[in-house]
């Protein structure tokens, strides 16, 4: 068998890969990467992300008035990511986020010539449990699509370039251990079938989380508190997300952490354009706050969901119903002004950064998105009436589960207390969209509470939304310099992980769940840190 060698090796080429690639180079060290995808996907997932990054103490912040800490984020993490030990490796790994989200993170990026829109965001206040205390999520002007293609020309042009080999197209079945010490790996040019081997002196897993793939180790992983995994559950993650290298590390006494906690979003629809080789392809939408969220039978969800809201528990309360799925009732006036996907390629104005036409949707609704999704999905439903609509979602289920005047009786009613005025407002929705409307970056893209049923407001519109897998909230475990840890609390020498397949930090950086915006940011986080372990630096 054919032996190569290089000094560094970085299997997979994501975000998470590519930021540790760079701080490798800026240390004048060589470097292999070794991605499964094929060259014109060289960046992964974050390249059709919406591009979202939680950040602490930014000028945006700052100018908006928000006041932020360190100490507020991490107390928010712990408390939202159901953290029992502080002192555990996700803990360890929440609070340096927290301390270095500027430094790292936001610093590293804005040199890399990416740019953020200066409404931050505020996603995942939480709804039994109180989430982000603040506004933190930062958009990426361009979305993921631009940031990742900002960081991997980066990467590409870099003046050390020389230094840097790329093998698309193989992949890493295998690390080899020695003695406690990761020595190389073993390859599959997936396109001749060629097996080999590479030494290294510096292995750095990049791999990606187990929510990709044919989605056999989301179901076998999957949480007790979510009921059982459904059967029309989708992908939203990674095609070659299938946890190849987790395996492999568990038979070597390196089992990964946390493998039962997962990120999954609860208004998946199959993808229009499904990609090439990916098992249930799925895209996420992000429903309207205003929209009334019902379960298969037509009944409102109670509490109610209000989306943007608190993502697991959405999807804890969508999978305890029998059907484990759901629809979300609107009107054409506020798919317009609210819905989104949450995704690079259908949010074009934000992706090629036309401010124009940014501006156009949100002072007068993005049509160009609603019309296109309602051409291109059978599960967006439209029609005049109430009762053609509920017609036509049952033609979705052999079974004709919508109960129209369940779903009848639900909407007037939120209709009514919308027609008795503001400070009779006792609707759980409702108050939260009071308090939602009092923040300048909430208010532009809420509806002014619009009711349902509405004539002037229609057509109305129903979308039937799937479970949707997403991220691993687990992973391999990690120090603070992104060295692997075995089962005893060992070091395993010249061995990383960094990004999902670490589960973004520690195995276990969010905990439970996330504040949101930390997955990107993570993965850069992690991949800096063991770059710079490697090249013998501290950020």
């Amino acid at each position: 068998m054919t032996v190569l060698e290089y000094e560094n090796i970085i299997v997979g080429g994501g975000l998470a890969g590519i930021s540790a690639a760079i701080e490798l180079l800026d240390n004048n060290k060589k470097v292999l990467i070794i991605d499964r995808d094929t060259e014109e996907n060289f960046g992964g997932l974050a390249k059709k992300s919406f591009g979202g990054i939680l950040f602490s103490g930014t000028p945006q912040q700052k100018r908006a008035g928000i006041k932020d800490s360190a100490t507020l984020l991490y107390e928010d993490w712990l408390r939202y990511g159901n953290f029992t030990e502080t002192d555990s490796l996700g803990a360890q790994w929440a609070k340096f986020y927290s301390e270095h989200s500027i430094s790292i993170i936001y610093n590293w990026l804005i040199t890399k010539k990416v740019d953020f829109l200066p409404v931050v965001n505020w996603p995942e206040r939480g709804m039994d449990v109180k989430g982000n205390s603040v506004p933190r999520w930062h958009i990426t002007w361009g979305t993921g699509y631009d940031l990742s293609n900002k960081v991997t020309n980066y990467l590409l042009n870099h003046q050390k370039k020389e230094q840097l080999e790329i093998k698309f197209q193989h992949k890493v079945a295998s690390i080899i251990i020695d003695n406690k010490k990761a020595i190389g790996v073993e390859v599959i040019d997936e396109l001749t079938k060629e097996k080999f081997n590479i030494t290294s002196k510096n292995i750095v897993v990049a791999s990606g989380g187990i929510t990709g793939g044919n989605l056999e180790l989301v179901k076998n992983n999957w949480h007790p508190n979510l009921s059982t995994p459904p059967d029309s559950l989708l992908n939203g993650s990674h095609k070659y997300a299938d946890g190849t290298i987790h395996l492999d590390l568990e038979q070597k006494e390196i089992p990964s952490s946390n493998l039962n906690k997962q990120w999954h979003y609860a208004a998946g629809i199959p993808s229009p354009h499904p990609e090439t080789g990916k098992f249930r392809d799925g895209l996420s939408l992000v429903p309207p706050r205003s929209a009334i969220w019902v379960d298969a039978t037509g009944k409102r969800f109670t509490p109610p969901l209000v989306a943007y809201t608190d993502t697991s528990y959405f999807v804890e309360h969508i999978l305890k119903t029998k059907e484990q799925y759901s629809w979300s009732i609107m009107n054409w006036k506020i798919a317009i002004k609210e819905l989104a996907v949450s995704g690079s390629d259908y949010m074009t104005a934000f992706r090629h950064r036309d401010k124009l036409r940014l501006i156009r949707d949100v002072l007068f609704g993005n049509k160009t998105l609603v019309n296109r999704l309602i051409e291109e999905s059978d599960h967006f439903i439209v029609a005049d009436k109430l009762d053609d609509l509920v017609k036509k979602m049952n033609e979705q289920d052999i079974n004709n589960k919508v109960n129209f005047e369940i779903l009848k009786k639900d909407l007037n009613a939120y209709d009514d207390e919308i027609e008795r005025g503001k400070k009779y407002f006792n609707d759980e929705q409702l108050r939260r969209l009071v308090n939602f409307r009092l923040y300048k970056g909430d208010r532009i893209r809420t509806s002014k509470f619009q009711k349902i049923l509405d004539p002037k407001a229609g057509p109305l519109i129903a979308v039937k939304q799937y479970i949707l897998s997403r991220k691993s909230l687990g992973g391999i475990p990690t120090n603070l310099n992104s060295q692997v840890i075995d089962k005893d609390g060992n070091v395993i020498s010249g061995l990383y992980a960094v990004g999902e397949a670490a589960g973004f930090g520690g195995g276990g950086i969010h905990g439970s769940r996330s504040l949101e915006g930390t997955f990107l940011g993570s993965c850069i986080l992690t991949g800096r840190v063991a770059g710079a372990n490697i090249a013998g630096i501290t950020l």
